[in-house]
């Protein structure tokens, strides 16, 4: 299970989220009328993806005892009328063969972030009532 909250007052767009109790800020870019404090929502499920990806990358290769140095995981997300697509681009560090190296890359298709993204996912929205 996982959780955040969102907090937004009358500062432009400015967002303030907690996630666990970790504190981040999300915001729109300048040409959408915020600040620019923080990643925009749309960069923050990037980084999610992202971030999924090298973790479970890593932890896979510490499982196998594979010579992975590094991954570097780079999520792009395009928005074209109705069409909605990301595209990862993964560069793995560390002497992995090709068996290896394709053997991850069939890894990040099954990463927690990318099954949900993939199967979707149901929204319920709750509104509580006012606070007297």
């Amino acid at each position: 299970m996982a959780r955040a909250t969102a907090d937004i007052g009358t500062t432009d767009y400015t967002t303030a989220l907690m996630a666990r109790h970790h504190a981040l800020t999300s915001d729109e870019g300048a040409a959408l009328g915020g600040r620019d404090t923080g990643p925009a929502p749309h960069e923050l499920l990037c980084a999610a993806l992202a971030a999924c990806t090298a973790i479970t990358l890593r932890m896979y290769a510490e499982r196998k005892g594979w010579p992975l140095r590094a991954a570097h995981v780079d999520v792009l997300f395009q928005h074209e009328g109705e069409k909605r697509t990301m595209t990862r681009r993964l560069r793995l560090e560390g002497e992995l063969d090709e068996a290896q190296r394709a053997r991850c890359a069939d890894i990040a298709e099954r990463t927690p972030v990318t099954l949900t993204l993939k199967q979707g996912v149901a929204i319920t929205t709750i509104l509580e009532p006012l606070q007297p």
